[in-house]
């Protein structure tokens, strides 16, 4: 069985971003949302993913994206890229690593490591 990642942290403990990227002008997410967007929630004391979720159109697609990066540090950028650079060949997979940065950034500046 999998092992699952996703927890009820207190709220003391984790921080809630968000990332977001333009898909290409033919990908589905941009019809239904206009955007891509990717959520995440982070442990503060360790930086990792506790959950994730994004703007895909179809359920297989957000939970592989959940299954690449729930568990994994947000601070670390370059091995999330190659996860998804390998493992994730969707049309949305340049959007997906840009709001994964984005993110990153937003959680980099919320804990204070920027």
């Amino acid at each position: 069985m999998p092992m699952s990642f996703t927890s009820t942290p207190s709220p003391d403990s984790s921080i809630f971003v968000t990332g977001e990227a333009k898909a290409s002008a033919n990908n589905p997410i941009t019809t239904q949302f206009g955007m891509f967007y990717i959520a995440l929630v982070v442990e503060k004391g360790t930086h990792r993913i506790l959950d994730a979720e994004c703007s895909a159109t179809l359920a297989l697609t957000n939970s592989f994206v959940k299954s690449l990066i729930a568990g994994e540090c947000i601070t670390e950028e370059g091995l999330l890229a190659e996860r998804i650079t390998t493992r994730y060949h969707g049309s949305s997979q340049r959007a997906l690593l840009t709001a994964l940065r984005n993110a990153a950034t937003k959680y980099r500046a919320a804990v204070g490591l920027t």
